[in-house]
């Protein structure tokens, strides 16, 4: 069976951490931002860690290589 490629999509989407846990960019803040609260905005600047059982999905069907 040849080798899984890693998906490109999740290459741009997602990291590894260096204790393997997957860091991802936080929705809604992309258009419309006039509408959205001060507070959702701020929260939703910077990365957040995924879930355990959607990273390891994440890693399993996307990252099987990790991204690098």
């Amino acid at each position: 069976m040849p080798k899984m490629k890693t998906k490109s999509a999740a290459k741009k989407r997602f990291k590894l951490t260096a204790s393997g846990k997957v860091k991802g960019n936080v929705a809604n803040k992309r258009h419309c931002l006039s509408a959205k609260p001060q507070d959702m905005k701020r929260q939703a600047r910077g990365t957040f860690i995924l879930f355990k059982a959607d990273g390891e999905k994440v890693k399993q069907y996307y990252l099987p290589n990790g991204a690098k």
